[in-house]
């Protein structure tokens, strides 16, 4: 339409009316301009976009060598529910788009928010990459004013060396409506999964503007895509355009139907590694008036057992009904639903209890379409005025569910314990099973398949359920990684021991590290011990309760480890040690102590022991840039006495080995034992005397501490000596970069 010299140009994306305007060089029309505007706003209800994200994965490969791909779509709005995304091919093959209707699969009764998914498949010919976007107008009216979204999806249909398929996607999603009270912000954790087990990576998308979506106040950790919130943020809705990618964890190749391959690295932080696919995650936060209280369970509501935690991976079936149990409670307010972003025919059903708690059943039956797929369930619980943390899972769909056997889970103070009836598993290869850390292997007898661990080993991990501490592990079935076929069944199945809040267990678990227990077909159950002693005794241990240990800079410290085993004639071997300033023993921020089998720190000193013990002192020392903690992590091996050719027998190696195949009979995997904190106290005048002493108070301070009737002069003189005391020399130690 024009008039005048004045053109308006009105483009629609589904009930989403956008307006761009061609200013005219006569004035007298603008009147005229405002009612157009106002008309073409009328056209239809207001309808603002509030996110979307994709996943993808591939499906049948026919006869003429064309492979289908399937895309999943969903997208939040504000107000009445559909899509407004228009998927188009912006680069590549991408074959003939179709997708299916918007199916809405969560929304409110006032069309206030809601969330729908669509289904988009396409057929493509040719096994090189290629590129899907859409774009629209207009983004639910924000902080920082950001209108037009854009969304894009890079796709490479090669397939990969390692799986023998094309790649699939990582995995996430977001509920329709994220809300936190101001003073609530601290941290989001974005679900990011991937089915090929690659790595994950998120970062900002800045394919609208650089300045509008770099959130000066939130830092998003790229490698857990978790968002942390470092500054106060502007009450409002605050938008967040994502895109995750994932890397290979080695080097492969991607093959197209020609036979020619490109290589795909494995990511590098210091390189500019190119991703294999890129998906796009978007939602909205609106941040909400502070409130009176952030604890979670009276403020907001706070999950309960069995509420999956975030991460979990559940497997289901093609026809068979699927259960997810969400369980949440608040005392301020009451709970009046669940907000939940899942596939389009999961339905819910919410159950109240007593005490203000809220059950909410989600219920799903995935269809042949849904065949290996990996689909995202994420939920919130909600009250009027607050939202419990955002939490996701993963559903893993199989032809038939995972086979998964009949165990009895036995949950000590310091470890846990897993019995598998070998009946109920029948035809399975214990050989080909193991827990979540690979290196950790598992023992069998006539009738029962075992495994013990601690609480901190074999890739246990400790979640807050919410009314729980959680210690969680799996057994899995493995394979060759260089197999295309198999003929074993498939096993996975997940065991953990719960632990009320009340007992304390996270000073007892994260404190002071209990012994580590592995499992190894060869060497059967063994552990370590990894202590730090009073003196070079090494009998007397320093208490538990007293970690963090406090420790003065150029005090000797007296650690020792020991291997536990009811083998007798092995040989513990302690091939590195390294200081971290955090509980990671791969933190980027290091000091080598021992690496190779060889000290490098010219302030230790090893004490001759029995072979399966290896006692050490070292100085007290710091790192540079104002950590005040220091964590010790050593690498571990336990071999047969007499093995020659074993690591043990190596000993310190000047320079790195070439790789060897180890000899699962005569030496055990390389497991990583920390212990710590070691905290260094502040240097003071009255600081506590270094005499051969660990954690002793100085002398003349416990005499004159006690002398209460001794004359004023008396105390002047023993001031006078303490300022002349010369101060401990800081020992500083350079730190090691990659």
């Amino acid at each position: 339409m024009s008039s005048a010299g004045l053109t308006i140009q009105t483009i629609t994306w589904k009930q989403k009316v956008c307006t761009h305007l061609i200013p005219s060089d006569t004035m007298a029309h603008s009147t005229m301009l405002l009612l157009l505007i106002s008309l073409a706003l009328a056209l239809g209800p207001a309808v603002g976009f509030y996110g979307g994200s994709m996943t993808f994965s591939p499906g049948n490969r026919f006869p003429d060598g064309s492979l289908e791909m399937h895309f999943y779509y969903r997208e939040s709005s504000m107000g009445p529910c559909g899509s407004q995304a228009d998927w188009i091919c912006e680069s590549g093959s991408c074959g003939i788009l179709t997708n299916t209707e918007p199916v809405v699969t969560d929304s409110t009764a006032q069309n206030l928010w809601c969330q729908s998914e669509v289904h988009i498949a396409t057929n493509v010919t040719s096994n090189g990459p290629f590129v899907l976007s859409s774009s629209g107008c207009c983004w639910k009216d924000n902080v920082h004013g950001v209108g037009g979204w854009t969304l894009r999806t890079h796709v490479d249909t090669g397939r990969r060396s390692d799986t023998q398929s094309p790649n699939r996607s990582p995995v996430s999603a977001a509920i329709p409506n994220i809300r936190i009270p101001q003073n609530c912000f601290q941290n989001i954790h974005l679900l990011a999964h991937d089915p090929d087990n690659d790595v994950v990576r998120c970062r900002f998308n800045d394919a609208n503007c650089t300045v509008c979506h770099q959130h000066q106040n939130i830092h998003l950790y790229q490698e857990s895509c978790t968002l942390h919130r470092e500054d106060s943020l502007e009450v409002g809705v605050h938008v967040f355009e994502l895109l995750l990618e994932d890397y290979p964890i080695s080097n492969i190749t991607l093959t197209d139907e020609n036979g020619v391959f490109s290589v795909s690295n494995a990511f590098n932080v210091s390189s500019n590694t190119a991703a294999l696919s890129q998906v796009p995650l978007q939602f909205a936060i609106e941040i909400l008036p502070p409130s009176q209280g952030c604890v979670p369970g009276v403020n907001k509501p706070s999950f309960l057992t069995p509420t999956p935690l975030h991460g979990d991976v559940h497997h289901a079936a093609v026809g068979e009904e699927h259960e997810i149990t969400l369980r949440a409670q608040i005392s301020d307010n009451s709970i009046f639903d669940f907000q939940v972003s899942g596939p389009s025919n999961m339905s819910k059903t919410l159950t109240s209890e007593n005490n203000g708690v809220l059950v909410a059943t989600l219920t799903w039956t995935p269809q042949k379409t849904d065949l290996y797929r990996h689909v995202p369930v994420c939920f919130a619980a909600e009250a009027l005025h607050s939202q419990s943390e955002m939490r996701c899972i993963i559903v893993a769909v199989a032809k038939a569910r995972v086979l998964s056997g009949e165990a009895k889970v036995i949950c000590d103070d310091n470890n846990i314990s897993i019995v598998v009836s070998k009946a109920s598993m029948d035809g399975i290869d214990q050989n080909w099973l193991q827990l979540r850390d690979p290196t950790c292997s598992l023992t069998s007898n006539a009738t029962h398949i075992l495994g013990t661990m601690s609480l901190n080993t074999c890739g246990t991990t400790m979640d807050d359920s919410g009314d729980f501490i959680v210690f969680k592990n799996e057994i899995n079935s493995f394979e060759n990684q260089n197999a295309v076929i198999t003929r074993r069944n498939q096993v996975k199945f997940g065991f953990s021991c719960q632990y009320p809040k009340m007992a304390s267990v996270s000073n007892r678990y994260v404190n002071h590290k209990s012994d580590y227990i592995f499992t190894e077909s060869s060497f059967g159950t063994f552990g370590y011990s990894f202590e730090v002693f009073t003196d070079n005794s090494f009998r007397s241990q320093v208490d538990p309760s007293l970690y963090p240990v406090q420790v003065q800079l150029m005090d000797q410290i007296y650690m020792g480890i020991e291997a536990r085993t009811a083998l007798p004639e092995v040989t513990l071997f302690v091939e590195s040690c390294r200081a971290t300033p955090e509980d990671n023993p791969f933190s980027a921020v290091f000091y080598d102590i021992i690496k190779d089998g060889c000290i490098l720190d010219d302030t230790v000193k090893a004490y001759p022991s029995i072979s399966t013990k290896y006692d050490f002192e070292i100085q007290a020392f710091k790192f540079t840039g104002g950590f005040d903690e220091v964590y010790i992590s050593c690498s571990v091996i336990l071999c047969a006495k007499d093995s020659l050719n074993s690591r043990c027998a190596q000993g310190c190696l000047s320079q790195a080995a070439r790789r060897r195949r180890r000899d699962v009979s005569q030496e055990t995997a390389r497991h990583y034992i920390t212990q710590g904190p070691l905290r260094v106290a502040r240097q003071t005048h009255n600081a506590a005397s270094k005499d051969n002493g660990f954690l002793h108070i100085s002398t003349s301070t416990g005499v004159f501490a006690g002398l209460f009737v001794v004359s004023i002069a008396v105390l002047v003189g023993i001031l006078v000596y303490n300022v002349r005391r010369t101060r401990s020399i800081d020992r500083m130690h350079l730190l090691s970069t990659f």
